[in-house]
């Protein structure tokens, strides 16, 4: 089968192929060992997705290579890409959080000034303090989100899914010790 994968590799721009094809090989590699024990359903699933994967890939690279331009994503779906380029810097959870505490507050001084207003057109008296405080709301986010991710962890170690039970299944040839 990997005969069939460094073939349809070949249909790749040579500049891609440079870069990428050694490790693309590698993961192929990986994907038809772990189905080594797998059903002839899923095997040939597995390769036909792979091989389908592949022909798109090659394709939307020539069409990159050729334009220069990013190919349109409604015509090929994510899942058939293979680029990094698109991750998000690692800073922007901290700035969308900053962002969000930003707008919670101009929300709470907005509701403040709102309410401190009088119904007819008198002289506007001191506005009145904030009823509901942005630490305890930002607290309260913070909170929600800590659970939710305690629980997503809980779920994944029990349905034994977890990056270190599957790491610990790994068998490499310095684990083994052979007795003479």
């Amino acid at each position: 089968m990997l005969r069939l994968y460094r073939s349809l590799l070949a249909l790749y721009p040579a500049p891609y192929r440079r870069e990428y094809a050694d490790e693309m090989l590698s993961v192929l590699a990986q994907v038809e060992g772990n189905a080594a024990h797998a059903t002839a359903w899923s095997k040939i699933s597995l390769r036909t997705r792979e091989a389908t994967g592949l022909l798109l890939g090659a394709l939307v690279e020539h069409a990159r290579y050729i334009t220069g331009l990013p190919v349109a994503p409604v015509l090929f779906p994510r899942r058939s890409r293979m680029r990094s380029e698109f991750r998000f810097p690692k800073a922007t959870p901290i700035l969308m959080t900053v962002i969000l505490v930003a707008v919670i507050m101009a929300i709470e001084k907005a509701k403040a000034i709102s309410d401190s207003l009088p119904p007819s057109s008198t002289p506007i008296p001191p506005i009145q303090p904030e009823h509901f405080s942005t630490v305890t709301t930002f607290l309260v986010i913070l909170a929600l989100a800590f659970s939710s991710a305690v629980i997503g962890w809980l779920v994944t170690f029990t349905l034994r899914r977890s990056g270190v039970q599957r790491f610990s299944d790994v068998h490499t040839g310095a684990n083994e010790v052979r007795k003479s």
